[in-house]
């Protein structure tokens, strides 16, 4: 991994890391979703106008594809996250998200896009596998704990779509040369089209959010497109068996938010587990 892709991917981290801590203040229901979506197209619109005048067009079958599938993909993403982050603990659903997506994007970079699978790599994904058994497993068998199992199964899922729109648009950057920002932000419109619908009979709803949560929805409609198109970009230079685990070095500050900011319990453990996540990520950046 060179200097240029790691700087991308760790500012990428520290930025995904603050927008879920954001994110975690919030109901985090639908209305929210549609008004990050819609904050995010109307911020970015600038550069949008800038490329058009630069490249004279933006659009192709390949971006259009791409988008629409990664927009029904993150819109999982977020809905399963915010779901998560109103049952359970930062410190629990973020690092099982984070860890669970590398990894299954690692196995299916491997299966399906024939990238090498070396004795690094293998550490790296079972020392994250025993991050996440450590984060889990005591808790669940010494408390029965119903909100730790709760976490588990939105950290997973979450996991899941992070792993699927990940290998949706690695295919769009390496083999389709799309843009990672018009990706990126055509993702985001489509995901507020998508959404339309639904808030239409929640005004009510909407004018809450707005009322309450305005700055950190502007927030979050900055971070988040920024954070990824970074990884996107790093993506152009190094493969995703090394860039999809690199990025989850916000484990460990994702983890310590949750202990700190909102008093979540066993904290010493839930890092001890992501230290153990991000070695394994380090092993697979090394492999």
């Amino acid at each position: 991994m060179s200097f240029y892709v790691l700087a991308l991917v760790l500012t990428a981290a520290v930025l995904h890391a603050c927008w879920n801590l954001l994110s975690k203040k919030t109901l985090g229901k639908v209305p929210f979703i549609f008004l990050v979506y819609l904050a995010s197209a109307i911020l970015y619109s600038p550069i949008i106008v800038f490329q058009i005048n630069g490249n004279g067009s933006i659009s192709s079958p390949a971006l259009l594809y791409f988008s629409l599938s990664s927009a029904v993909l993150h819109l999982g993403y977020y809905i399963v996250l915010q779901k998560g982050y109103r049952s359970a603990d930062l410190s629990v659903v973020y690092p099982l998200a984070r860890g669970s997506g590398p990894l299954i994007s690692s196995i299916a970079a491997i299966l399906f896009l024939h990238e090498q699978l070396k004795w690094l790599t293998t550490f790296g994904l079972f020392l994250i596998v025993a991050g996440v058994l450590l984060i889990t497993g005591l808790s669940l068998r010494k408390q029965g704990n119903r909100k730790m199992t709760t976490g588990l199964v939105y950290g997973v899922l979450t996991g899941l779509f992070i792993a699927l729109y990940t290998i949706n648009d690695a295919i769009a950057i390496k083999s389709y040369s799309v843009s990672p920002l018009s990706l990126t932000l055509d993702t985001n419109l489509f995901g507020a089209m998508m959404l339309f619908p639904f808030i239409l009979s929640q005004k009510e709803e909407l004018k809450r959010e707005i009322k309450l949560n305005k700055w950190i929805i502007i927030a979050i409609a900055i971070l988040s497109p920024a954070a990824y198109m970074l990884v996107l970009e790093a993506l152009k230079y190094a493969p995703l068996t090394v860039v999809a685990p690199a990025r989850e070095t916000s484990i460990l500050l994702g983890v310590f938010m949750g202990s700190k900011v909102f008093n979540e319990g066993e904290g010493k453990k839930r890092l001890i587990a992501s230290a153990l996540i991000l070695g394994g990520i380090v092993a697979l950046s090394f492999g």
